[in-house]
């Protein structure tokens, strides 16, 4: 065959005979196009023949006939609409190729500025979206897909609580996104504007189209800092920090270690946020090293959360409140920040009573924000969202309701798990092996039961280990013998210090699944 390669997914030769799908097939094409129509010639194979040969060597297969000197723009939203329904790399085929040729060119496909394609494209490239993206290509290596991620900096998050705590070193969670990028993978440097379901497209900001045989979308969740009115100027000084950002997580170190006393306030708002936990770990963490130094007597540590209770899994309140106890922690229930001022040192929040909603002033000498947390727009306003912002998915399989063809993880899909790093570690596999399924036009195979989980560090050295799944069913990892989950635990502190950052970058990163294998549909957990 004498092969002319247009762009990296497509390529035009000439008639094909039954003998040479092999050996397209060998040569790294996933699918035939045939663009001639049966009868040309007298020696010319029909295209049904060479179908059946694709299909059973596992190749796709679409036939878009046109005729020669007479090529129409039905023909060439044909050969778009096969182009992009075909999984690439895609071998076109007419009498000389030349016909094919222009039939590309006529649909768009040589065109840069317009739709490039890929067999799976990933919106997000952190945690979830890396993680998927090597899972998938552990599994097939030949396929092309690619990630949309605008970020040159890649951050493990769950570390900035110890940042906070003077434990970890900022810099230990931060890599540069083009090391992580899974070889096999394309990096487009860019974000994604908005959703084309129905066209199998997502737009850019640059005005680029991409299209997909599958999309996985996990841009993660928007931090609302605006919500606050003067929270973006308080930010980093006037003693007003969030270990939820990695330049203050330093900050709330500094403010911890040079605390003498006075008043502490930590702030929790409504769900969703991620990581649920995190801000009651900065609490605890300081308030031991306050006790440490003595100066725990001498302060006023309160926790306003929005919610009614202190965690969500009542399994795991008793251990928490022993520390509320220890430390002389007041907790404030329906308790909101609505408002900050920096140089007064003063927070409001509105709380509920008998009478409505009243606001509520408090002076603080620090305060750590948690903020509000909403899907990022492109999602919000795109026909993917469900009522609540996020990525409208079944909860078991992480499939959209509606496209069978979308799938999403980690912090912006609509499902009811805890949003944490351990969620989207056990989505990964689960997503990898049902849009694969996906791409090859069969039914989800794989379920994820709702798993996540929050290291509540209470003290340096202990932590509540937090497993759970839908409903607040406990999932622990280990047995009680070895992890009480319940309780506070000095292995609990060694995994999240010395275990998790390893086998986050080494690990999840690079798509070994360790304790995270998908449950396959059928088979007993």
């Amino acid at each position: 065959m004498d092969i002319k390669q247009l762009t990296p997914t497509l390529s035009v030769t000439a008639q094909l005979m039954p003998a040479d799908v092999a050996q397209a097939g060998a040569a790294g094409f996933r699918a035939i196009l045939c663009n001639r129509p049966d009868g040309e010639g007298a020696e010319q194979p029909t295209a049904a023949e060479i179908g059946a040969v694709a299909r059973a060597a596992g190749l796709g297969f679409a036939y878009v006939p046109a005729v020669a000197g007479s090529l129409t723009d039905a023909d060439a939203a044909a050969m778009r609409v096969a182009l992009d329904s075909l999984p690439g790399p895609v071998l076109a085929y007419c009498r000389s190729g030349a016909r094919a040729e222009k039939l590309a060119e006529m649909a768009g496909a040589l065109n840069s500025k317009d739709a490039a394609h890929y067999d799976i494209l990933i919106v997000g490239g952190g945690s979830a979206g890396i993680a998927t993206a090597a899972s998938i290509l552990k599994r097939r290596r030949n396929i092309r897909l690619a990630i949309i991620e605008p970020s040159d900096a890649h951050y493990y998050q769950p570390g900035w609580t110890m940042v906070g705590a003077g434990v970890f070193d900022s810099s230990f969670t931060r890599r540069g996104e083009a090391g992580l990028i899974p070889r096999g993978a394309e990096w487009i440097k860019a974000s994604a504007s908005a959703f084309l379901p129905d066209e199998k497209m997502v737009m850019l900001d640059d005005d680029r189209r991409i299209t997909y045989g599958v999309l996985i979308v996990c841009p993660g969740i928007v931090l609302d800092w605006d919500a606050i009115p003067g929270l973006p100027d308080a930010l980093g000084h006037d003693g007003v920090t969030s270990n939820y950002r990695y330049d203050l997580a330093p900050y709330t170190n500094r403010l911890v270690k040079q605390f003498k006393g006075g008043r502490a306030l930590f702030t929790q708002p409504p769900m969703p946020i991620k990581c649920a936990g995190a801000p009651q770990k900065a609490m605890y963490l300081s308030c031991y090293r306050w006790e440490k130094s003595g100066v725990l007597a001498r302060s006023d540590v309160q926790f306003h959360t929005a919610g009614a209770v202190l965690f969500g899994v009542p399994a795991y309140v008793p251990a928490l409140m022993d520390y509320v106890d220890r430390y002389g922690i007041h907790l404030n229930f329906g308790s909101k920040l609505v408002e900050i001022d920096g140089p007064a040192k003063t927070a409001i929040f509105e709380q509920a009573d008998g009478d409505g909603v009243k606001r509520v002033a408090e002076r603080f000498d620090m305060i750590h924000v948690v903020p509000p947390q909403v899907a990022p727009d492109f999602i919000r306003t795109s026909p993917l969202a469900s009522a609540s912002g996020f990525v409208e998915v079944d909860e078991a399989t992480l499939r959209h309701l509606r496209y069978s063809d979308i799938f999403a993880l980690g912090d912006a899909c609509s499902t009811s798990n805890a949003k944490t790093m351990a969620a989207a570690r056990k989505q990964a596999p689960v997503v990898a092996v049902n849009a694969l399924a996906a791409l090859d036009g069969q039914p989800p195979v794989a379920t994820y039961d709702g798993y996540g989980s929050c290291p509540l560090t209470v003290e340096a050295g202990k932590i509540v280990l937090a497993e759970f799944g839908y409903g607040g069913k406990l999932m622990p990892s280990f047995p009680d013998w070895l992890i009480d989950g319940t309780r506070p635990s000095r292995l609990s502190w060694l995994l999240k210090d010395t275990i998790l950052p390893p086998v986050y970058w080494h690990g999840m990163l690079k798509g070994r699944e360790w304790m995270v294998k998908p449950q396959m549909i059928g088979t007993r957990p």
